[in-house]
């Protein structure tokens, strides 16, 4: 475990944190069509992921950094992997619909990261995607990308 990389990530992402949960108290709070506002999103995440971040930092100062016999690699294959799925995630989302889109980038990330247990990645994926979309849609009163017209979609 490089601690010092887990440091400097830690606070760069607490950073990242901070200012989504500070531009979100600039989005109104009410949007066309929806009960739950714009800004309700952005400030979970960024407070969701300013809490990990704190974690990390403490975590990378509680653990002594011990001397490794091997030199740590950097896996520049599974990055790119996962990096290209979130940005196609990210351009599909209006086309193919979130349940669509986050199930597809959930399998490829579950897949990059521990190939095989086929099964448990899509029962988790979907349950995931379909659970996500039912809370914010159904639940919350939100606005999501539903299925695409082709499946029967609005």
């Amino acid at each position: 475990m490089n601690t010092t990389f887990d440091r400097y990530a830690g606070i760069a992402f607490f950073a990242v944190g901070l200012a989504f949960v500070f531009g979100s108290l600039g989005i109104s709070t009410s949007a066309y069509g929806s009960h739950v506002g714009a800004n309700i999103f952005p400030l979970i995440l960024g407070s969701f992921l300013s809490l990990m971040s704190v974690r990390l930092i403490y975590e990378t100062f509680r653990k002594q950094q011990r001397a490794e016999k091997h030199k740590e690699h950097l896996d520049y294959k599974r990055f790119g992997i996962i990096f290209a799925a979130a940005v196609l995630y990210a351009y599909f989302l209006e086309d193919i619909g979130f349940v669509i889109s986050t199930f597809l980038f959930l399998m490829i990330g579950f897949q990059t990261m521990q190939k095989g247990r086929l099964w448990v990645s899509l029962i988790i994926a979907a349950c995931f995607s379909y659970g996500v979309y039912y809370l914010y849609v159904h639940v919350l009163d939100g606005s999501l990308p539903g299925f695409p017209a082709w499946l029967g979609g609005a």
